[in-house]
C-alpha cells in the first residue's frame, strides 16, 4: 500500500468510522482514539487490493479495538469498585444519603423476599458458598440452588431498580 492508497483511504473513511464508532461508545474523543488506532493498524498490516475495497476491513477492525477497549474498561472498573469502593469515604452528604437509602431498600427487599430465596441468596452472597456446598447443606439438588438464587437475583433487580 503506497502512502497515496493509504491517504484515499484515510480521506474516504476516517469520518465514517469515527461517525460509527461515536454513536457505538458515545464519546467523541474515544472514538477518534480508536479511529486513528484502526488506521494505525491498517498502515502495519499493509494489506494488499484495491484501497477503497477496504472499508469494511477498517470497520471490522475497528468494532473489535472498541470491543477491547469496552471489556478493559469494564474490568478497570469493577477492579477499583472492589478494592476502593468499600473502602474509600462517601464523598458528600449527597452520596452518603444516597448510600443509606440503598441500604434501607436492600433491607427492605430482603425482608420481603421468600424465606427460601433469602436464605439461599445469604448463604451464597454472605457466607462466600458455592451452589454444591449451599445444596449439601440444605438437601436440595444443585439445580433447585441456581433456580433460587436467579429468581433471588431477579426479585431484588425489580425491587431495587
Amino acid at each position: 500500500m503506497t502512502r497515496e492508497d493509504f491517504k484515499f483511504l484515510f480521506d474516504a473513511n476516517f469520518e465514517g468510522l469515527r461517525n460509527y464508532l461515536y454513536y457505538r461508545s458515545g464519546n467523541k474523543e474515544l472514538a477518534t482514539d480508536i479511529a486513528q488506532e484502526t488506521f494505525l493498524r491498517i498502515w502495519e498490516k499493509q494489506p494488499k487490493g484495491d484501497p477503497a475495497k477496504l472499508k469494511g476491513l477498517l470497520f471490522k477492525i475497528g468494532h473489535d479495538i472498541f470491543i477491547s477497549e469496552y471489556r478493559h474498561s469494564k474490568t478497570v472498573a469493577n477492579f477499583a469498585f472492589q478494592y476502593n469502593g468499600y473502602q474509600e469515604e462517601v464523598s458528600s452528604p449527597l452520596a452518603e444519603l444516597q448510600l443509606q437509602e440503598l441500604e434501607a431498600k436492600y433491607q427492605q427487599a430482603l425482608q420481603s423476599m421468600s424465606d427460601k430465596l433469602r436464605v439461599v441468596f445469604l448463604m451464597s452472597r454472605e457466607e462466600d458458598l458455592k451452589n454444591r456446598e449451599i445444596a449439601e447443606r440444605l438437601g436440595v439438588s444443585v439445580k433447585a440452588v441456581e433456580k433460587s438464587m436467579t429468581k433471588a437475583l431477579k426479585f431484588l433487580k425489580e425491587t431495587l431498580l
